[in-house]
């Protein structure tokens, strides 16, 4: 009889494969928890090493391009919402204030 697998062995490639599968499938921060989780029990494995100094610098990146892509769906709104009053989200400027930290929205008429 062959002997039964090892649960934790399984369970440690799961995790690296599940790292990888995540990975390419752009769902970096899951990644980065499998990653981690294989590090947690294999503090040696290049990959798992290599990959959670990596991904931290690219999920920040990955969510400023989320971020920028929901600005720009939101900007697009706004002006959809303002054209038939002969405005543009142009014609609003956030500053913010530095002694709160908060932000003021201030009109131009002519933009």
């Amino acid at each position: 009889a062959s002997p039964e697998p090892d649960p934790s062995k399984q369970w440690y490639q799961r995790r690296v494969r599940g790292g990888q599968v995540r990975e390419k499938l752009e769902k970096l921060t899951q990644a980065l928890e499998d990653y981690k989780s294989v590090l947690a029990l294999d503090p040696r494995n290049g990959l798992a090493l290599e990959a959670t100094q990596r991904l931290p610098r690219e999920i920040e990146v990955q969510q400023e391009k989320m971020k920028q892509e929901c600005i720009s769906k939101l900007k697009d709104l706004g002006n959809i919402v303002l054209k038939p009053f002969g405005l543009s989200t142009d014609n609003f400027n956030m500053v913010q204030n530095p002694e709160t930290g908060g932000y003021n929205i201030q009109f131009s008429q002519n933009k």
